[in-house]
């Protein structure tokens, strides 16, 4: 059977582009493409990405990705900055993303795995991205 993680499933697509505010189209598409980047610079660091955008009831994972024994949730944060964007993850965010990751545990239970942990990657504009290991504990 093939790995349902490497596929969208119907009930967890992407949110449709907001249609009516410009602005929030334009901070639609930044943050897709803040995404994009993120997931090319962690795989340029030798992660595969596993989910983008995974969905649950209780929240979402921007990236889950693994390198080897090591799985990694991971938070974007796109800003005009990067130190912006390192101020931007809340603290009712992180219980978000941590109620997140153990619905994707208990989704996706995989024994090979020995590590975990949260990490953010920061985006700006013109500046490589800057992946922060740790960013928070549960």
């Amino acid at each position: 059977m093939t790995d349902p993680r490497n596929f969208r499933s119907p009930g967890l697509r992407p949110k449709p582009e907001p249609k009516s505010d410009p602005e929030r189209q334009i901070a639609f598409r930044f943050g897709i493409s803040a995404e994009s980047r993120a997931a090319a610079f962690l795989v340029a660091k030798g992660f595969r990405i596993l989910a983008r955008r995974w969905r649950s009831p209780v929240g979402e994972l921007d990236i889950v990705a693994r390198r080897g024994a090591l799985l990694i949730f991971v938070e974007v944060k796109a800003r005009h900055t990067l130190d912006d964007a390192a101020e931007a993850v809340t603290d009712r965010q992180r219980a978000r993303i941590i109620a997140a990751a153990e619905a994707w545990l208990a989704t996706y239970p995989d024994p090979s795995v020995q590590d975990m942990r949260f990490d953010a990657v920061l985006v700006a504009p013109s500046k490589m991205p800057r992946h922060i290991q740790g960013a928070f504990e549960t």
